[in-house]
């Protein structure tokens, strides 16, 4: 069974790349595929928050110092995908029982290791270990920063299909033709772009949410804002909201693929209100 590996790059930092990873992660989980989020955003190590319990090896650890073990040795799944487990330890009742399966290959090292780990040499290395991951799971998901390092280069040059994560800005629009730019510098390119919007902007956000992308309709997705703490995710796991819909859409444009995910037909008032 052949996987589909995307990049999902951000265009600026803290664009909720490493959230919507996670996100598109648990929609592909509730279609029945077994999913793995990649973390190639060494510096911040995001990804590692949403893992319960102790993090060893790390998918830095698999790129310096122990270069023969399995990838599955730094895969966790992913907290509250009905893994039984919640971030402070106890069980987590409610959590969705998905069809497939989250798990995360994150990041969580030293700076030394992790300087280690940036290198062009651990680079080729972590294109290896998202091909490796390719064969064991469904899709994969790389959680990239914004194009300026060795791994982050590395997986949105190595990834079947790359998509930008940006905030639904003026600015973040403007961020994402710089990395377009920079994509292409490295003989990348960008399949779809994701615009998520902040918390309390109310949909504007200084040009309303309408970059040169939207006018042009080139594979622009909007997601709604959500809860931003860690534990509220994944909200894609089980609901049925704006966001969940969103998320899902993303899903199907960023890997260019069909869902058979079905959510409810909204009633006569959900729709005049939407």
């Amino acid at each position: 069974m052949q996987a589909t590996t995307l990049a999902l790059v951000g265009a600026t930092g803290g664009a909720g790349t490493t959230r919507t990873a996670v996100e598109l992660a648990a929609m592909g989980a509730r279609d029945g595929d077994d999913v793995a989020v990649v973390d190639a955003a060494f510096t911040t190590q995001g990804l590692s928050e949403y893992v319960a319990g102790r993090i060893d090896p790390d998918l830095t650890a698999l790129l310096t110092d122990d270069p023969d073990a399995p990838l599955s040795a730094a895969a966790y799944p992913v907290a509250g995908t009905g893994d039984g487990s919640r971030r402070d330890g106890r069980e987590e009742g409610n959590a969705p029982t998905l069809p497939g399966r989250v798990d995360a290959v994150p990041a969580r090292a030293p700076f030394e290791r992790v300087a280690r780990a940036k290198t062009a040499e651990a680079a080729r290395k972590l294109e290896q270990r998202i091909d490796e991951a390719a064969t064991t799971y469904d899709a994969v998901v790389v959680d990239a920063a914004p194009a300026g390092s060795n791994e982050a280069v590395a997986a949105a040059t190595s990834a079947d299909r790359a998509a930008a994560v940006r905030p639904a800005t003026a600015h973040g629009g403007d961020a994402t033709q710089r990395l377009r730019g920079r994509i292409a510098d490295v003989g990348g390119s960008l399949d779809a772009t994701l615009a998520v919007e902040r918390p309390g902007a109310g949909g504007a956000d200084g040009d309303g949410g309408t970059g040169d992308e939207e006018r042009t309709g080139s594979g622009v997705v909007r997601v709604p804002a959500t809860d931003p703490e860690v534990r509220a995710a994944p909200t894609a796991a089980a609901g049925d909201d704006a966001y969940a819909r969103a998320i899902a859409t993303a899903y199907e444009t960023a890997f260019d693929a069909s869902l058979d995910v079905e959510f409810p037909e909204k009633g006569l008032i959900d729709r005049i209100r939407s």
